[in-house]
């Protein structure tokens, strides 16, 4: 109990808000998958950023099934990511096997979601993800109380629509398809290629998802925009009409910046 009163305390803590959240709430809901090896594994992520190789499973078919039609994900669906460290040459370097994806180490970290009914009304709407909890677990299935439960909750928000599932977009596809020779920016290996651009104003930049992983344009000068989730081959599309320097990442993956100069 003193575990969940914890972790519901850091969940609300960072965003500043003075809220008194019961202690049912927080990652002690979720245990465990033990039986993860025995669910549906249904995407695969190489993370050059992080250098690590990632799996994705489901607890269900009808999870899986819902993913593909876009449909909110049914009540009970467990969704564990395992996390391995990709193995690496001398130089530090991420291994690639014949496909050309990274060669899986050892395992790091689980991180798991999970939806029941009534689950997540003890937080904030500024937090809430409707009905899923989130939890982390260290290789050995032991809960991880040091995690930052608060992230989760703060990277999954921007996708109701997705039923705060990013990995949706990776099953259900279907948007913007281009060809690269299109991009003015292409994404890959976690970069921006340029990271800085400059165009004349009301020019349409174009990005070009060129990764395995979803990525989301975010622009953050002025009133923040994101744009859709782009999966691999996925393109997004946005002019740039007054002049100025306009930051941006992506909305998925912070870490990855870039930058568009309007004169």
């Amino acid at each position: 109990m003193k575990r969940a009163i914890a972790a519901a305390a850091v969940l609300v803590a960072g965003a500043g808000l003075l809220v008194a959240v019961p202690t049912s709430a927080g990652p002690d809901k979720i245990q465990f998958p033990s039986s993860w090896k025995s669910h549906v594994l249904y995407a695969t992520v190489d993370r050059p950023d992080v250098k690590q190789y990632r799996e994705l499973y489901a607890s269900s078919k009808e999870a899986v099934q819902a993913l593909r039609e876009g449909k909110p994900l049914p009540y009970g669906t467990v969704l564990t990511l395992v996390q391995y460290r990709a193995q690496v040459d001398a130089q530090g370097n991420p291994i690639r096997d014949a496909d050309g994806r990274f060669v899986k180490g050892d395992l790091l970290a689980f991180t798991v979601m999970e939806k029941r009914q009534g689950w997540g009304g003890e937080y904030p709407p500024e937090l809430r993800n409707g009905e899923w909890e989130y939890s982390m677990f260290t290789p050995d299935g032991k809960f991880n109380e040091k995690a930052n439960f608060k992230a989760c909750f703060q990277c999954h928000k921007p996708h109701e629509r997705q039923d705060f599932v990013i990995s949706q977009a990776s099953v259900k596809g279907g948007y913007g398809m281009a060809a690269a020779s299109t991009a003015d920016v292409k994404i890959a290996g976690f970069k921006f290629g340029p990271d800085k651009l400059t165009v004349a104003p009301g020019k349409t930049v174009t990005w070009v998802n060129g990764d395995d992983s979803p990525h989301q344009i975010t622009v953050t000068t002025g009133a923040q925009t994101r744009g859709p989730v782009m999966t691999k081959g996925q393109s997004h599309s946005q002019a740039f009409a007054t002049p100025g320097t306009y930051d941006y990442i992506c909305g998925l993956h912070p870490s990855m910046k870039g930058q568009i100069e309007v004169k």
